[in-house]
């Protein structure tokens, strides 16, 4: 009874629906999350695997969504190895040691993923076998997105210390790109070993270089991750926001699926050259309005995807205003919708 629609669809294949799931469908905007928010914070959810497995399941048994995403965040894998990072509230990571030259980058630890990090993987474990018969999304944040919180220190709005590495001095940028390329392989064998079986790659601040520099210094990173790990037989999605102009750069990468946000329809990405399956894309704000207008828009995004190698998703992560309810009421749309094409 597993239902595979989305990793078929990510493989190109034509589907007997469009499959839905939405980025951040496990978060601030449902109630049942929101009651556990009331006790713990996101780490201390995340090292409660029966408690991590429950917020993971639940968008999936509220929505009908195609997909269950691992309830974590892309920092996870940097305590480890030696980063003093903790998450705050309202701004998101910080890091209290961060990385400033070439010696803070030796220093760097390895990641032991079962030992590390084992709460994560006994998470995995209780979700497919025993809460989920739809496929379980893993992920890792990309390279140069989580070395621009180890630089920055935390969110950054421009990158110019991580921008500054990368351009002047160079050794230290591709050796620190080393270490986190060889961590997320690590990172993502585990999650995979454990049972997820679809891999996204989150290169949230990747829109910040262009395509030459994102060719030069980020692509071969990018490329080895995904490159293992479809050779695990696992399709892989990369996603990032404001990177319309990287798209065909990523169309070069070893990976399945190019996630879109709300700025480049599915139209325009295939006159790219894009042939990969495509990820995406309604505008998260259109969330708030009335539904008529949702509608339209989710029926233009699914008849330019056309069953054909799409996954209907956000262009980026539920907030908390939306009504889970809204959500519920999209996926039955699309489903029904895309059965009728």
């Amino acid at each position: 009874m597993f239902n595979d629609t989305l990793i078929r669809a990510a493989k190109g294949e034509r589907t007997e629906h469009t499959p839905v799931w939405f980025m951040r469908q496990v978060g601030r905007s449902q109630p049942e999350y929101m009651k556990v928010k009331e006790k713990y914070s996101l780490i201390e959810i995340t090292k409660q695997p029966e408690l991590t497995a429950y917020l993971t399941a639940t968008p999936v048994e509220n929505y009908n969504v195609d997909a269950a995403v691992l309830y974590k965040d892309i920092i996870s894998p940097l305590s480890p190895i030696g980063i003093d990072v903790e998450i705050v509230a309202g701004v998101g990571p910080v890091i209290h040691n961060p990385i400033k030259d070439i010696n803070d980058v030796e220093k760097l630890g390895e990641l032991d993923p079962y030992k590390d990090l084992g709460y994560i993987y006994k998470t995995i474990e209780i979700l497919t076998k025993e809460k989920l018969d739809v496929p379980l999304i893993g992920f890792c944040g990309a390279p140069f997105t989580v070395a621009s919180y180890m630089i920055e220190g935390g969110p950054s709005k421009n990158y110019h210390k991580t921008k500054q590495m990368m351009y002047n001095a160079p050794e230290t940028w591709h050796k620190l790109m080393n270490k986190l390329t060889e961590m997320s392989i690590t990172y993502l064998d585990a999650q995979i070993e454990s049972g997820a079986s679809v891999i996204q790659i989150f290169d949230s601040w990747g829109g910040a270089m262009s395509r030459s520099v994102y060719a030069e210094n980020l692509s071969p990173y990018m490329n080895r991750i995904a490159a293992h790990v479809r050779s695990k037989g696992v399709p892989v999605i990369v996603f990032g926001i404001g990177a319309s102009h990287l798209i065909p750069e990523w169309n070069t990468l070893d990976v399945d699926v190019i996630g879109l946000d709300w700025r480049t329809s599915i139209n325009e990405a295939r006159e790219m050259g894009v042939k990969k399956a495509l990820q995406g894309n309604l505008e998260p704000a259109l969330l708030l309005t009335d539904w008529e207008i949702i509608e339209a828009k989710a029926k233009e995004i699914v008849t330019q995807g056309n069953r054909t190698g799409h996954i209907f998703n956000l262009g980026h992560g539920v907030f908390p205003e939306v009504n889970p309810d809204t959500l519920k009421r999209l996926t039955e749309f699309v489903h029904t919708y895309s059965k009728g094409l």
